[in-house]
């Protein structure tokens, strides 16, 4: 009899301890479910801060809104376009990522979905001529911005940039460019503008401000230094320059209107060499 109390404790010790070490598994258990989940809420609402406005509201309310009217309205011919997917190609090139560690290769599934061709002839570009170029397309329909193409029209006034924590988006703040180069907004228009310098054919055309000081064209401007480098010259015949003058002022640009035309033919000669006697000060002040 001895022997089976013994036998009998010993057992009740063994089922003890294991209760006890099941309550305090479970409880390490419980309180690193709860540590992680603070710490995830914490993570989530960590925001990197920077100097430019947020991404816009209803972002995605807005680009398939802008897609849908562009491809049934602006542009029939385009009816085909998938918007959703144009959507979720553009939400992928940037949600939860560093908003400074864009590339042109986030972009690529969307740029495939969302080009398409510009008519010969119909090109006009344009630098710190914003304002004056657009409400003269509006009323002038021979010619088309960039703004006037999808990528364009959909991302128009519109801001966006990620970040690598929950939510993922950040509508709080994105950086400017002078905060770093390689931001969604930036890598975006980049793209945008080489495609749009790539399809260009026949005459092109360029309104630039003749009014500032530092002259009309600037080589680190998005035209400078991306679509002039990227018009086709086995596509493009000539460049018309208009320089406008007196912008901002009465309603008489066009009677203010110097054109001239330059690079009759792209193969004999260096676009951007031509356009150099344009950052003269006051050179057509």
């Amino acid at each position: 009899m001895p022997l089976q109390n013994r036998s009998s404790r010993t057992r009740q010790r063994t089922v003890l301890l294991v209760v006890i070490m099941v309550l305090i598994v479970t409880i390490v258990a419980v309180l690193a479910a709860v540590l992680l989940a603070n710490g995830m809420k914490e993570t989530s609402m960590e925001l990197l801060q920077w100097k430019g406005r947020g991404t816009t509201k209803n972002l995605q309310e807005v680009i398939l809104g802008r897609c849908y009217n562009y491809i049934t309205t602006v542009n029939p011919e385009l009816r085909d376009k998938d918007c959703q997917k144009i959507w979720e190609k553009m939400q992928k090139a940037f949600i939860y990522k560093n908003p400074c560690n864009i590339t042109i290769e986030d972009y690529q599934p969307l740029l495939d979905l969302a080009s398409h061709p510009i008519p010969c002839n119909k090109s006009l570009f344009w630098s710190k001529t914003n304002d004056l170029v657009h409400r003269y397309t509006k009323t002038n329909h021979n010619f088309l911005t960039l703004e006037d193409t999808l990528l364009g029209y959909m991302a128009d006034g519109v801001s966006w940039c990620g970040n690598p924590s929950s939510p993922g988006i950040n509508y709080e703040s994105c950086p400017k460019w002078s905060e770093c180069e390689s931001n969604p907004s930036s890598v975006y228009w980049k793209m945008a503008s080489k495609m749009f310098a790539e399809e260009a054919c026949g005459v092109v055309q360029v309104m630039l401000n003749g009014s500032i000081e530092a002259g009309a064209f600037r080589s680190n401007s998005i035209f400078g230094s991306v679509e002039i480098l990227n018009l086709d010259p086995d596509k493009v015949s000539t460049v018309q320059i208009w320089l406008m003058q007196n912008i901002g002022g009465p309603p008489s640009h066009l009677r203010n209107l110097v054109v001239f035309k330059f690079c009759t033919s792209l193969r004999l000669c260096n676009p951007t060499e031509a356009l150099q006697i344009l950052q003269r000060p006051n050179r057509f002040v």
